[in-house]
């Protein structure tokens, strides 16, 4: 039964992160992404991008909260690694 609780928070989890981005249009943030496109089109009028995005966030926004999820699960991912590591030392200690 926890297996499955577990499994259901997460899902509960991506569901709450995904559905923001599909339901809030018009968002705007500007980035380094906006920046950085706009110093290219001054340097280079005529550059073509190689290719075109699969999915197109509905607003800035979306962009910095994909951005601040990353860096939420690599915090996580870290921080279990770290804390996985400390308890096997401290497990060959005792």
């Amino acid at each position: 039964m926890k297996r499955w609780t577990n499994w259901l928070l997460l899902l509960a989890v991506a569901v709450l992160a995904v559905v923001p981005l599909l339901v809030v249009k018009d968002s705007e943030f500007g980035g380094a992404d906006g920046a950085a496109e706009e110093a290219i089109m001054e340097i280079a009028p005529d550059y073509e991008p190689w290719f075109q995005p699969l999915l197109e966030p509905p607003g800035g926004e979306t962009e910095s909260l994909l951005f601040a999820l990353q860096a939420a699960l690599g915090a996580g991912v870290i921080g279990y690694a770290i804390g996985l590591y400390r308890g096997r030392l401290k497990n060959r200690q005792e």
